[in-house]
């Protein structure tokens, strides 16, 4: 790591503990200042890289689609679809980066077992809810379901625990906001939710470094 890329990773903690405040304190226009500067931060420190190659550039685009799908759930009057498409092709990003990284087949099968039982136990509940109370979203929400799937999948693939950490961090932080939003709302669910995405799109990126 360059000296740049150091010190936009601690800007990006910082900024994160900023938005988990605000988030736990209900304080929205904090949180409409901080998520947002939070990929920025990263965004900026996998430009400042100096390994990773091309899976590095295909991270960067991830990160950006990130960003617009962060702005697009913030907006005064959500954008649900836009914020869910942009994710989508975050995702797709991640998975062509991470494949770039390296893929073994073994590691990969693990992470397509755990998947498998993560849509079983929680995915078909989440879907047959959307289905019910906003049928017009199935089919979205299906969509999304199966490529962060997949690059769960693909972050097993590279062998790095840290990417598979990474990848399980960023399922559990859409399962939850799902849950939450489609499901039963619980108490703690957004504050678990933004915790779980920063540390799992850093765990990602941090993958990049450590592989």
């Amino acid at each position: 790591m360059t000296s740049a890329s150091w010190v936009l990773l601690m800007v990006a903690g910082a900024v994160a503990l900023v938005d988990w405040w605000a988030v736990w304190n209900s304080r929205t226009r904090v949180e409409w200042a901080a998520k947002p500067s939070v990929m920025i931060a990263l965004a900026a420190m996998l430009v400042t890289l100096d390994v990773g190659g091309a899976a590095r550039w295909w991270m960067v685009a991830g990160a950006l689609a990130g960003l617009v799908g962060d702005v697009a759930l913030m907006l005064p009057r959500e954008r649900f679809v836009a914020g869910l498409v942009a994710f989508l092709l975050g995702h797709l990003a991640y998975v062509v980066g991470l494949v770039l990284l390296g893929f073994e087949p073994g590691p990969a099968l693990v992470g397509l077992a755990v998947v498998v039982v993560l849509v079983a136990a929680v995915g078909r509940t989440i879907v047959s809810a959307v289905a019910a109370g906003s049928p017009e979203l199935a089919a979205p929400v299906m969509a999304y379901l199966g490529v962060i799937s997949a690059m769960v999948v693909a972050a097993f693939g590279t062998g790095s625990v840290v990417a598979a950490v990474g990848g399980m961090l960023f399922y559990l932080s859409d399962a939850v906001l799902a849950w939450n939003r489609f499901v039963k709302p619980f108490r703690y669910g957004r504050i678990v939710t933004i915790i779980t995405y920063h540390l799992g799109q850093a765990a990602l990126f941090v993958a990049l470094i450590v592989h």
